[in-house]
């Protein structure tokens, strides 16, 4: 039986309620909080929408830690349509916009949108340190019913962090790398500080996405990634992206493009255009 004081209810809801689905996205969040729910619900669903081609090859690892962990096996799922990022970006012609990235709307978003039903529940890893984002969610979704079990429970990343390392279970490799999520690497939503980290921690991901650019004639920055100046950025200090079924991005100051998006307009779109791309809400929440 749902606890319903921390089911959000949607504007419509439902006749019947569904299944529990928690979100998994292969960090220390989104494991947390399928540990949590399935305490609760132990007929949850922990599903994963796949990008594991270019994600760390220690994501596996963390995957299967996760499943011991929890007691349960993470469902992947797969787009029917794309096999990867690159897939993607070939087939659109677009890597990132302001409103995130296309990856993320092809093999994130729309997995998930056809793979639930009318009235699941679906279960986000956003703590007690993203208020802000789950007003967000909850704002862009109306018509979902959601549960945070970490902001119920008063937990933050670090607390998600410190969880996992009690477990026994050991943080995936971006983050003990110093990175802020365990997105793919090379994530189309970095910023020059990002960028420059990956040109030195992984210098063929960063070129692989820099012949992208040139073959796409798009920038994901406001200059090519093989022009980018070594020093530029702090990643430290830059905004942090996320990459799950919501999507966060760097907010880069650009147009979309006769070629695609995330770089300074080469042949713009003409208004209406413009306007068709941008309400297909990119990158989701």
């Amino acid at each position: 039986m749902l606890n319903d004081s921390k089911v959000r209810t949607p504007q419509q809801p439902a006749l019947f309620r569904g299944r529990v689905l928690v979100w998994f996205s292969c960090g220390a969040a989104s494991a947390c909080a399928a540990k949590l729910t399935l305490e609760q619900y132990p007929d949850a669903e922990i599903l994963y929408c796949d990008t594991l081609a270019f994600e760390h090859p220690d994501n596996r690892r963390f995957i299967a830690d996760v499943e011991k962990w929890i007691g349960k096996e993470v469902k992947i799922l797969k787009s029917e349509k794309y096999t990867d990022i690159f897939d993607v970006f070939d087939k659109t012609g677009w890597l990132v916009g302001v409103s995130g990235a296309r990856c993320t709307q092809e093999l994130k978003r729309n997995v998930r949108e056809k793979y639930q039903g009318v009235g699941d529940v679906h279960v986000f890893g956003f703590g007690v340190d993203e208020l802000a984002r789950i007003a967000r969610f909850e704002r862009d979704n109306p018509e979902l019913y959601l549960m945070f079990p970490l902001r119920d429970a008063g937990m933050n990343k670090q607390a998600c962090l410190d969880m996992l390392m009690q477990a026994g279970i050991e943080l995936p490799a971006m983050y003990k790398l110093g990175y802020k999520n365990n997105n793919c690497i090379g994530c189309v939503k970095g910023a020059k500080g990002y960028w420059n980290k990956i040109r030195v921690d992984f210098p063929e991901a960063f070129e692989r996405m820099s012949k992208q650019e040139r073959k796409m004639n798009v920038k994901i920055l406001d200059v090519f990634l093989d022009e980018l100046d070594p020093s530029a950025g702090n990643y430290r200090s830059e905004f942090e992206t996320e990459c799950g079924v919501t999507c966060t991005a760097f907010q880069h100051s650009v147009q979309p493009t006769a070629f695609g998006a995330g770089g300074l307009a080469v042949i713009p779109l003409q208004s209406s255009q413009i306007a068709d791309e941008s309400s297909a809400k990119y990158g989701g929440a």
